[in-house]
């Protein structure tokens, strides 16, 4: 009895061995199964000619009859393609610099030189008309000065003189050397402004009426007294002066008189009498 209860433990410990056995060998044939058929899936995607240019897509039938782990996923076929040699890349990967994307897709802007246009103003035509008859009046000044009471009148307005005065060559000459002694080193509108003074004291009722009497005058003019009138020769500077001053042009108005460099005059009493009208380099007028 003990005999045949132990016989059926047996009994029964080998069909569960032998049920085991059986689905282990079930198993083991579905899976080379699968194998097979994923490698004959290799060799058509080997022998169609797949390259790395050509997209790689894998189509997977489902089999109802496999189990989960007979089922192969794409990324291990993926894997399980070998690698050709042959396979070419299309490129090398690089970095894409935003600004350089921006000067690359934009053209560059073009560049047309401009020549810059030079205006030439031609000068108001009756300013030029002055300037040539103050030019020509300078080169050749006029010999008839016109005078009224109170003012030395240019060449135009001569009808309204009230006198006139004769130039002599004895005249032009000592006005010129009186302005040479007087202001050699003063700018040329300080040595206008001198012979504008002589001509001034012409005019007044209160000087003599000759331009050599207002020049040698007692006591008005230093170079008459030291002799340095009859030294210096005039330039031509002096000359153009002389010459401004007899055609009308004025650097003082026609009421001063006086002058004097009050670093160099040792007596002041025109700078505290007189009245100032204005200072010209180193001389100072007064009226």
């Amino acid at each position: 009895m003990l005999i045949f209860k132990q016989s059926r433990y047996i009994a029964l410990l080998l069909g569960v061995i032998l049920v085991c056995f059986s689905a282990i060998v079930l198993m083991n044939e579905g899976i080379v199964s699968g194998e097979k058929q994923n490698r004959i899936q290799l060799v058509k995607l080997q022998s169609s000619g797949l390259t790395a240019n050509s997209p790689l897509t894998l189509i997977e039938k489902e089999d109802p009859k496999r189990t989960g782990n007979e089922v192969l996923t794409k990324l291990d076929r993926l894997a399980a393609v070998p690698f050709n040699s042959s396979w070419k890349t299309v490129g090398k990967a690089e970095w894409i610099n935003a600004g350089d994307f921006i000067t690359k897709s934009r053209p560059a802007p073009s560049v047309v030189p401009v020549k810059a246009a030079v205006i030439i103003i031609p000068p108001a035509k009756g300013i030029q008309a002055v300037s040539k008859k103050v030019t020509a009046s300078q080169q050749h000044p006029p010999t008839i000065l016109f005078f009224t009471r109170t003012e030395l009148l240019s060449q135009e307005l001569q009808d309204k003189a009230t006198w006139q005065y004769a130039v002599s060559e004895e005249d032009m000459l000592l006005l010129q050397k009186i302005v040479m002694a007087e202001a050699e080193g003063e700018p040329y509108q300080g040595k206008v402004a001198v012979a504008n003074v002589v001509l001034n004291r012409l005019r007044s009722a209160n000087f003599p009426d000759t331009i050599k009497e207002v020049i040698y005058q007692k006591s008005q003019f230093s170079p008459v007294a030291n002799g340095r009138l009859k030294r210096v020769k005039p330039n031509q500077d002096s000359i153009n002066a002389v010459n401004a001053a007899l055609s009308g042009v004025k650097k003082v108005e026609d009421d001063t008189y006086f002058f004097l460099s009050l670093k160099l005059a040792q007596d002041l009493t025109v700078h505290h009498t007189q009245k100032y009208a204005k200072t010209i380099g180193n001389h100072t007028f007064y009226k």
